[in-house]
C-alpha cells in the first residue's frame, strides 16, 4: 500500500492492493457486484460467508464460480433426476460431477467421453471459439487419465442463407478442423443443422472420447497435507478473462457487440505436448490429483480441487508464469488461457514432474501447497488477497428453483398438425419432393464441412461420417490399435421435436443416438448430454428444461444406460427470442469385434433391402413439413424405447453372424432420405417396391422411430427373418441392391438417377459457403 491511503482509494476494488486486511478495515466500500452478475442477496451471502466484504479478487472469483455456467444454479434441482433415475451399472468408474464419465469395457480397459458447449464464444469469434471448445473438452478427457482418441461435434446454425451464417459457419468449421487436426485426433462424426431459431445463437457442442487402463484412472482431489500444487502448460495471459464463464451466463442482445469478454486463444501444438507429458506422468504414478483449467481458469481449478478433498490450499500467485507483467491478481485468477492443467504432486516427486515437463518442452511451476486449514489462501505481492473456504466457491453457490410455466401457445401448436398439410398427390410430385429434400440444407451432403476434418488420422477409424456412428478399434494397452474390440459413438438432437414437446423431444434425441450406435452392431452402454436452452429467467424456458431432463432421465432408465455426465448451456437467446430447446445426446457403444461393424450404404448387387420397424403417418416436426412448408406444429413421433432395444438386439446378433452387409437408421427425411444417402454413399443403386397397402407419401417421408434400412446378403433372408421374429421386430422386404438401376427406382411410382441425386445433394453447401 506504499503511497496510498485508505481515503484515497477509488471504488474500483479490482486493485492489486485490495487485500484481506484492507477489506476487513473498509466494510462499507462500494463494490461492482451487480456489474459482475451477482444479485443483492448473492452478494450478501458472500459477505456472510467471509464475515466481511470480499476483496476485489474474491469478488471476481465468486462472481465467476457463482455464474450460471460454473454453478449450475438454475439447473441443479432438475439435474438431480439423473442421479435418482440412473440405472445401476458395474461399468461406471466415474460419473456426474467428474471432469468426464468413465465406463469400464473390459477387465483392464475403460473409456471416458463427454460433450460440452462452446456456444457464445463461437458466435463472438467463430474460429477461436470453436477451436478452444475442442481443446477444452479434450483436456477434460485427459484429466481422467485417458489418452484422447477422437472428437465429434454437434453444430446448429441460423438460416443457411442468412449473411451471418456465412460468417459464423466457416469460422466454426475451420476452428474445429484446425485444433483437432493439429492434435492428431480424428473427427469421426456429428451433425449440422440449420434453423432460424439459432440465428445469433449458434450451438457448438464438442465431444471427445478417450481410452485408459482401468488402473490409470485419475481424480481431481487436492489430497495429502503438504502436497505441492503445480501449474502445467501455457503462460497465463489476458485472453479469455471473463470468457466462457461470463459469455455463457448472459443473454445476447441484438447488435450487442460491445463489452463482451474476450474469447480464449488456443495453441493445439502446446496441447499435444501437454497430453504427452501428462500421460507419461500418469504412467510413472507422479500425480496425486489433476484438474484442467477451462472455464474460470485458476479460480475453478484451485477451488474445485481443494473442495473435492476437503482440504485447504495456499497459493503464491506471484509464481504463476505470466504473458503480461501488468496483470492484476483478479486477472490471473480469472484468465481462461488455454492448454493449462493443475497438478497435485507429493513433494518427493516434484522434481520428477518438472523433469518430465522439461522433456516435453512444457512449462511447469510449483505455485502452492495443500494445507489442513480448510481455507483457500492466495497471496499476491506478499499480501493475502484471497482467504475463503474453497467449498463456498465450488459447492455452496446459490441454488434456484426458478418459476416454470408451460408455454401459452403449446395447445395451439399441438393442434396445428403437419399431417393436414398439402402433400404430393402424383408420382411426379413425389419424385420432385425427394429431390428437393435431398438438396435442402439440413439433408444435403455435408462433405464440404467434413472434408475439412481429418477422420482417418491415426489409422484406427473403422467408421466415420456419413456413417451412422463413428467407430474406433482399440487394443488392451489402453490406446487405439489393432485389437478386435471397438467403440461406437453418435450425437443426436432435434430442436423441432423438442419445441413441440420437450419431454418427448429429449427421448427422441436419446433414441436416435442409441439407434445410430446400434445399427453399426455395437451395444449401447452409456450416454452424455449437452442441454442447450434459452434464459432460465423465462418460466417457459425452465418448463421446457425440466421436461427435457425428466424425459431424458426416464428414457435412460428404460434403456438401462446411465447418463455419465454432461453440460448445461443456458441464455441461448437474443433479446426475448430463445432457440428451440435443444438437448443433444451422445451415446457410447461397444463391440467385441470391430471387424464385424456394419457400415452404411449399398454395395453388393443382389442384397435384399429390408425395412425394420413400423411406419405410421407421423409427419409433425418432420423435415418434410419444415423444408417444404416452413411448418412447425403438431405432436412429434411417438417414442418406442422397447422397440429401440429390440432393434438393437437384432442388429447386434445380425452383425455377429454376418446377416447384414449394411444398415442405416431412419430419422430426418424418413425412408426417402435413407434411400438417397444409401445410394449416394457408394453410387450404387436400388430397386424397391412399397407394400401394396402402403401410402407412398407416408412410407417415404414419415419419421416414425425404431426403424432402420438394412441390406441382407442372399441366402441369409430366412435366418435374418427368424432373428427379427425372435425379438418381435417387424421386417418388410422392399427390394434389392441393383447397380443397373442407376439410382433409386420405386417400382410403379418413379425413378431418380444417381447423377440427379448427386447434383441435388452435393452442390448445396458448396453453393452456400464455398
Amino acid at each position: 500500500m506504499t503511497g496510498t491511503h485508505e481515503a484515497d482509494r477509488t471504488e474500483n476494488t479490482f486493485d492489486e492492493l485490495d487485500t484481506v486486511d484492507v477489506a476487513s478495515k473498509t466494510p462499507d466500500e462500494p463494490q461492482p457486484y451487480a456489474e459482475l452478475g451477482l444479485r443483492d442477496d448473492e452478494y450478501a451471502k458472500i459477505r456472510d460467508i467471509l464475515g466481511r466484504r470480499p476483496t476485489g479478487s474474491e469478488l471476481a472469483m465468486y462472481s465467476i464460480m457463482w455464474s450460471e455456467h460454473c454453478s449450475y444454479k438454475s439447473s441443479k434441482v432438475h439435474l438431480k433426476k439423473f442421479s435418482e433415475k440412473n440405472p445401476r451399472t458395474d461399468r461406471m468408474l466415474a460419473g456426474i460431477g467428474e471432469n468426464a464419465g468413465v465406463v469400464q469395457i473390459t477387465d483392464d480397459l475403460a473409456v471416458t467421453f463427454k460433450v460440452e458447449s462452446h456456444n457464445h464464444p463461437s458466435y463472438v469469434e467463430p474460429h477461436q471459439g470453436a477451436a478452444t471448445g475442442v481443446g477444452g473438452i479434450v483436456r477434460d478427457i485427459l484429466a481422467m487419465g485417458a489418452r484422447p482418441v477422437a472428437v465429434m461435434d454437434a453444430l446448429r446454425f441460423g438460416d443457411a442463407e442468412h449473411p451471418d451464417t456465412k460468417r459464423v459457419l466457416p469460422g466454426v468449421v475451420s476452428g474445429i478442423s484446425f485444433y483437432g487436426n493439429c492434435l492428431g485426433l480424428p473427427n469421426i462424426g456429428g451433425e449440422v443443422v440449420f434453423d432460424p431459431s439459432y440465428q445469433g445463437n449458434p450451438l457448438v457442442n464438442a465431444l471427445s472420447v478417450g481410452v485408459l487402463p482401468v488402473s490409470r484412472l485419475q481424480n481431481k482431489n487436492a489430497s495429502g497435507l503438504g502436497n505441492v500444487v503445480v501449474l502445467l502448460g501455457q503462460k497465463t495471459g489476458k485472453d479469455g478473462i471473463g470468457g466462457v464463464s461470463v459469455l455463457a451466463s448472459a443473454t445476447f442482445e441484438d447488435g450487442d457487440t460491445d463489452n463482451r469478454p474476450s474469447v480464449q486463444v488456443g495453441d493445439p501444438f502446446v496441447e499435444k505436448l501437454l497430453i504427452e507429458s501428462c500421460l507419461e506422468m500418469y504412467d510413472a504414478e507422479l500425480v496425486v490429483g489433476i484438474q484442467d483449467l477451462g472455464g474460470a481458469g485458476l479460480t475453478c481449478a484451485l477451488s474445485e480441487t481443494a473442495a473435492a478433498a476437503g482440504m485447504g490450499m495456499y497459493v503464491d500467485l506471484d509464481r504463476v508464469p505470466l504473458r503480461e507483467a501488468s496483470m492484476e491478481a483478479h486477472e490471473v485468477l480469472a484468465s481462461e488461457s488455454q492448454e493449462r492443467m493443475l497438478l497435485i504432486v507429493s513433494p518427493e516427486k516434484v522434481d520428477d514432474v518438472l523433469a518430465v515437463a522439461a522433456k516435453w518442452g512444457v512449462l511447469a511451476t510449483a505455485i502452492g501447497q495443500v494445507t489442513d486449514t480448510g481455507r483457500l489462501i492466495i497471496n499476491w505481492h506478499g499480501q493475502t488477497v484471497v482467504d475463503c473456504p474453497p467449498g463456498s466457491l465450488a459447492d455452496d453457490g446459490p441454488v434456484y428453483n426458478r418459476p416454470m410455466k408451460e408455454p401459452n401457445d403449446r395447445a395451439l401448436i399441438a393442434a396445428d398438425r403437419a399431417e393436414t398439410l398439402p402433400r404430393p398427390s402424383t408420382d411426379d410430385e413425389l419424385r420432385a419432393t425427394v429431390l428437393r429434400m435431398a438438396g435442402s440444407p439440413n439433408l444435403a451432403d455435408k462433405t464440404w464441412i467434413t472434408e475439412q476434418y481429418d477422420n482417418m488420422v491415426g489409422g484406427n477409424t473403422a467408421l466415420s461420417m456419413p456413417d451412422d456412428a463413428g467407430v474406433l478399434r482399440l487394443d488392451n494397452s489402453g490406446t487405439v490399435g489393432s485389437g478386435p474390440i471397438g467403440i461406437a459413438l453418435s450425437t443426436d438432437g432435434n430442436g423441432r421435436f423438442a419445441r413441440l414437446d420437450p419431454y418427448t423431444g429429449a427421448q427422441l434425441a436419446l433414441a436416435e443416438a442409441y439407434r445410430n450406435v446400434a445399427v453399426t452392431g455395437a451395444t449401447p452402454i452409456a450416454a452424455s448430454d449437452c442441454l442447450n436452452f434459452g434464459s432460465p429467467e423465462d418460466p417457459h424456458v425452465m418448463w421446457q428444461f425440466a421436461q427435457a431432463v425428466e424425459g431424458l432421465a426416464e428414457g435412460c432408465a428404460q434403456l438401462n444406460i446411465p447418463i455419465t455426465g454432461g453440460n448445461v448451456s443456458f441464455y441461448n437467446q437474443t433479446g426475448m427470442t430463445a432457440i428451440h430447446p435443444t438437448p443433444i445426446v451422445a451415446v457410447l457403444g461397444v463391440m467385441d469385434d470391430v471387424r464385424r461393424r456394419v457400415p452404411m450404404g449399398f454395395t453388393n448387387d443382389g442384397d435384399v433391402i429390408v425395412l425394420l420397424g413400423e411406419t405410421y403417418a407421423e409427419l409433425s416436426g418432420s423435415e418434410w413439413a419444415w423444408s417444404q412448408h416452413g411448418h412447425l406444429g403438431g405432436i412429434p413421433p411417438a417414442v418406442d424405447l422397447a422397440g429401440e432395444q429390440a432393434l438393437a438386439a437384432v442388429m447386434k446378433r445380425a452383425a455377429e453372424v454376418e446377416h447384414v452387409s449394411a444398415a442405416h437408421d431412419l430419422s430426418d427425411g424418413g425412408l426417402a432420405q435413407a434411400l438417397v444417402e444409401s445410394v449416394l454413399r457408394h453410387k450404387v443403386g436400388a430397386r424397391i417396391k412399397l407394400p401394396d397397402h402402403a401410402d407412398p407419401f407416408v412410407w417415404l417421408f414419415a419419421e416414425s422411430t425404431a426403424r432402420a434400412l438394412v441390406c441382407i446378403p442372399r441366402g441369409h433372408e430366412k435366418a435374418f427373418g427368424a432373428l427379427c421374429e425372435e425379438h418381435d421386430v417387424p421386417w418388410t422386404p422392399l427390394g434389392i441392391v441393383d447397380s443397373s438401376a442407376g439410382g433409386i427406382e420405386v417400382v410403379d411410382h418413379f425413378a431418380i438417377s444417381t447423377g440427379e441425386l448427386a447434383e441435388a445433394s452435393e452442390g448445396t453447401l458448396p453453393g452456400l459457403f464455398g
